[in-house]
């Protein structure tokens, strides 16, 4: 598994864009094959901060999904609706490369 993660600062001064933008990424982004989940976080408290976890199958399927035009445009929206942007992509642990559940 891939894990593809994006944080973000709503911009203050575009509070009320941003929400009718982030309706509309979702659907798009998730048309494009590739994502197999898609979760978005804020603080229980505090600052319009989101962070929005992408998971693939491969660095492939990541790949392909992020190179395609409707994504490129999606993420070039967010730069103009949000500061400080940041992107981190991880890879699976060579120690844990499968998930451990409780009980499992």
């Amino acid at each position: 598994m891939v894990l593809y993660i994006i944080k973000w600062d709503v911009h203050p001064d575009k509070m009320e864009a941003y929400m009718k933008w982030v309706e509309s990424v979702p659907p798009r982004v998730l048309a494009v094959p590739g994502v197999i989940e898609f979760r978005a976080y804020r603080p229980a408290a505090g600052a319009p901060q989101v962070v929005a976890t992408y998971e693939f199958t491969d660095l492939a399927a990541w790949a392909a999904w992020w190179s395609h035009e409707v994504c490129q445009q999606a993420f070039t929206e967010l730069h103009t609706l949000a500061l400080n942007v940041t992107t981190e992509l991880w890879g699976p642990s060579p120690v844990i490369p499968k998930p451990i559940r409780p009980g499992g």
